[in-house]
């Protein structure tokens, strides 16, 4: 019994090579569903909360200034159809009443013509109670014609006020029109410098990393000659640049309208989204795109790396990493982390900002975000 006890408890050699089999397959299984997972930047609450810079600070008081104008300009146009539907209504009730006046004066006139025989008539009454009743019928026939009068007169004068009313009304949403204008221009303005100075910033990265890549090149050839005899081995990665990766194409047109630039980038952001928990928040990231002058790609970009668009938050609708930050909707989120982005990172991604959002595996962190950006 104790000899096949211990048969039993000491496992044969070809055990042992299959329960190790088994287990690099399980280990590989793990590592590969592993790397398909997205990144956890816990980006640095400074940067969330950093101050905005002169430029940043110009794109976001252009942004306040164009939203307050536009939303004037639409309250006083809502004002001018308002007035225009009550000039309508006048004009078109006048000619009823001035036949009303009309026949008014008439009645009044024949009143006036008749008012010896009225007096007659009032005299000759049987009783005090027949004359207070014949008294009070040719009262309420002078007042019912007087009323007829003054309301033409009253309606007439609404008219005037009404139609100089809407006159003013014009000139005042001319105003606001020039003013929307001009706000439009600055805010486009603002925009296309952010555009400028990241398109400056990753022409420069570039060729940092082209000269950093020759300067591997010329170290690894001298390495080469030195050690002929050695094997060969693979020069290991240095980053996004020995990768391929290079700075997002510069596609965004900051030269139309609020509106133009939102009807653009919803649906591209909605397909972009489609099926995810961020889904049907096209236009949340592009109105905050053009609040705060940021690449309306990147925000959603980060959300992939960082949460599968949404799907794996650490932290109430937290789907960018951001240290132990909540909100309590994506519209609160979307806006705070786009605002974020403008203030402690930039316009759009770069190997800088990658390194301060993502310091662990910014390489990784660059790339897997970059690629998002184009698929939008």
């Amino acid at each position: 019994m104790a000899t096949l006890l211990n048969k039993r408890a000491t496992p044969t050699l070809h055990t042992r090579k299959a329960f190790a089999c088994f287990a690099a397959c399980v280990l590989t299984l793990v590592l590969a569903s592993t790397a398909s997972l997205p990144l956890s930047a816990a980006a640095d609450t400074p940067y969330i909360d950093a101050e905005p810079d002169a430029l940043q600070l110009k794109i976001e008081q252009t942004a306040t200034d164009y939203n307050e104008a536009v939303a004037n300009l639409e309250s006083v146009e809502q004002q001018i159809e308002e007035t225009h539907a009550r000039i309508d209504e006048l004009t078109a009730s006048l000619p009823d009443q001035q036949e009303k006046s009309g026949d008014a004066l008439k009645a009044l006139y024949n009143l006036q013509q008749e008012g010896y025989s009225l007096v007659d008539m009032l005299l000759n009454v049987g009783t005090l109670e027949d004359f207070l009743t014949t008294y009070e019928y040719i009262d309420r026939i002078y007042t019912k014609n007087v009323n007829e009068i003054n309301q033409l007169t009253k309606m007439q004068e609404e008219l005037e006020a009404t139609e100089k009313s809407l006159e003013e009304k014009r000139q005042l949403a001319e105003t606001e029109k020039i003013r929307a204008e001009d706000a439009l221009k600055s805010a486009q303005e603002a925009r296309e410098e952010a555009q400028k100075k990241a398109a400056e910033a990753a022409a420069a990265e570039q060729k940092a990393a082209e000269e950093a890549a020759k300067t591997a090149e010329a170290e690894q050839e001298k390495a080469d000659e030195a050690a002929e005899s050695e094997p060969e081995q693979q020069p290991e990665s240095s980053g996004p640049e020995d990768q391929g990766s290079e700075p997002p194409s510069s596609n965004v047109d900051w030269s139309t309208d609020k509106q133009a630039f939102v009807n653009e980038w919803t649906p591209r952001i909605d397909a972009y989204l489609a099926g995810s928990p961020l889904a049907g928040q096209g236009k949340t990231f592009a109105e905050a795109a053009w609040n705060y002058g940021v690449d309306p790609r990147w925000s959603p970009a980060i959300s992939f790396t960082e949460s599968s668009k949404g799907a794996n938050c650490f932290a109430s609708h937290n789907a960018w990493g951001w240290g132990s930050v909540s909100w309590s909707s994506w519209e609160e989120a979307i806006d705070a982390h786009v605002r974020g982005l403008a203030r402690g990172y930039g316009y759009t991604i770069s190997v800088e900002s990658a390194k301060k959002y993502c310091p662990p595996n910014w390489e990784h962190w660059y790339n897997t975000t970059l690629a998002q950006m184009e698929m939008i």
